[in-house]
């Protein structure tokens, strides 16, 4: 038996059906890469395919084929949009105690008022999906589940082809060789909008000085172009090596891949705890770790990093204090180091209310300071007016949560959208009344080199 899983014709008439049923079953399997597991869904679901790790690398996820999913082109409601249908198809939900808690993957838009032709064009509001084939591997165990969303009365024989099916995934993962590298040399490099970045960096700057904002993110990309079609697993596996401390994701929807490796959680969720990361103000590495220790302290002392920071801990914990009760926020931030870069860092913790769950907070938080500005209304119109760009999922909420309403959503940065032989780079930073519009375009290429790194090609190493 062949075929392809995903209809979303017939999909969308299922989760409407008032016969529909998800049923999900998982076993235990030997130890796996999950770059052999996504690679090993190549042939058949190149298109449906997920991944995902967190920071401290205690959660690998990787789902293959579609079993279901779940879009909105709404604006202000798609976080409420996604979240009913999720509902209402995990209130349809059979499994065992021991099965895993199906996943659900995917990301919204930065901004669905931003209406430009670009290469996000195919992308809705809200992209989410959860996997036929489910690979979970924590605490150094792995998992793989099924899982099927059907209004057929009878689902035994289909069910039967999806273990047989799974088998199959599972013995490619284990014993074929897999290659997650090769040749495949950048033919040109391209700059999209250099001069438009420049002016408009010079307009924001003067925007603020004038008192129509506080601060305002402004972003520009890259487009690499390529001799061969790019690997999505070629491209995961290599920024997952680049940035071993930094959330990896990819997201496939239709021909076209979106990946990356971010430093910023936005929000995780975990037996009702909540968990955000205030991440703003930026500085390169030393050359040394005495250079290094030199930039570091250097960053905790200046006071527009400072500034820029202290906006996005101010809002995070605006959020927190309404939808979240025993609220912890430390004094002073902290440095992340990561391999490029050194970011202000602070953690705010608390215990999520009965009222509200991942979604809720998702919409609460997006978008932070440190990628929209404040105040948050103004500095959008500023963006949509100078920026000139379609951020499309860049800078966005990516992520998952599960039937048990636990989850976690990274802010897609450090990444790139694949399509074909092009890959489209995005990076920007946060404008306030004394930038100087060449020093952000040269953060720009800091925040641009691990994805141009990880797709083979350099900037100063």
């Amino acid at each position: 038996m062949s075929r392809k899983l995903t209809d979303s014709h017939t999909m969308k008439n299922t989760i409407n059906s008032p016969y529909t049923r998800f049923f999900t079953e998982t076993i235990e399997v030997g130890r796996m890469s999950p770059f052999a597991f996504f690679e090993a869904g190549f042939q058949k679901y190149k298109e449906e395919r997920f991944y995902w790790q967190n920071a401290d690398q205690t959660l690998t996820l990787v789902g293959i084929g579609h079993a279901v999913t779940l879009t909105s082109d709404l604006h202000e409601e798609r976080y409420k949009d996604i979240s009913n249908q999720w509902n209402g198809l995990c209130n349809t939900l059979i499994k065992e105690e021991e099965d895993a808690a199906p996943i659900l993957f995917g990301g919204f838009s930065y901004d669905p008022n931003q209406v430009l032709q670009s290469e996000w064009n195919q992308f809705p509001s809200a992209y989410f999906a959860v996997p036929s084939f489910q690979l979970k591997i924590e605490d150094g165990r792995s998992y793989v589940s099924i899982n099927l969303v059907t209004d057929k009365p009878e689902a035994s024989l289909e069910f039967e082809w999806l273990r047989q099916e799974r088998d199959r995934l599972i013995h490619l993962a284990q014993v074929k060789e897999f290659s997650f590298q090769y040749d495949n040399p950048i033919v040109s490099m391209e700059e999209r909008g250099k001069d438009r970045y420049i002016e408009a960096v010079n307009n924001v700057t003067s925007l603020i000085q004038s008192g129509k904002a506080d601060k305002v993110v402004i972003a520009r990309s890259l487009v690499l172009h390529f001799e061969q079609e790019l690997s999505a697993v070629a491209a995961l596996y290599a920024i997952s090596n680049e940035q071993q401390e930094s959330y990896q994701f990819a997201l496939q929807h239709n021909d076209c891949l979106f990946f990356g490796a971010t430093p910023e959680r936005l929000i995780e969720m975990k037996n009702g705890k909540v968990l955000s990361a205030c991440v703003a103000g930026s500085i390169r590495r030393g050359n040394s770790a005495e250079e290094d220790k030199q930039l570091g302290e250097a960053l905790l002392a200046d006071p527009k990093n400072r500034e820029e920071h202290h906006y996005v801990v101010e809002m995070i914990s605006k959020v927190f204090r309404t939808h979240c009760q025993q609220v912890v926020v430390p004094k002073n931030p902290k440095l992340m180091k990561i391999r490029d870069i050194q970011h202000l860092y602070t953690p705010v913790e608390g215990e999520i209310a009965s009222e509200s769950d991942i979604f809720t907070l998702v919409k609460a938080l997006h978008p932070t300071p440190a990628l929209g500005g404040v105040p948050t209304s103004a500095a959008m119109e500023i963006i949509r007016q100078e920026e000139g760009m379609d951020r499309g999922y860049y800078a966005a909420p990516i992520g998952w949560t599960d039937s048990s309403g636990n989850g976690e959503f990274a802010v897609a940065l450090r990444s790139a959208l694949i399509n074909g032989k092009e890959a489209y780079l995005y990076a920007g930073g946060g404008i306030v009344a004394d930038s100087n519009a060449e020093d952000e375009y040269d953060e720009t290429w800091v925040k641009f080199r691990p994805v141009l790194r990880a797709l083979g090609g350099q900037l100063n190493g």
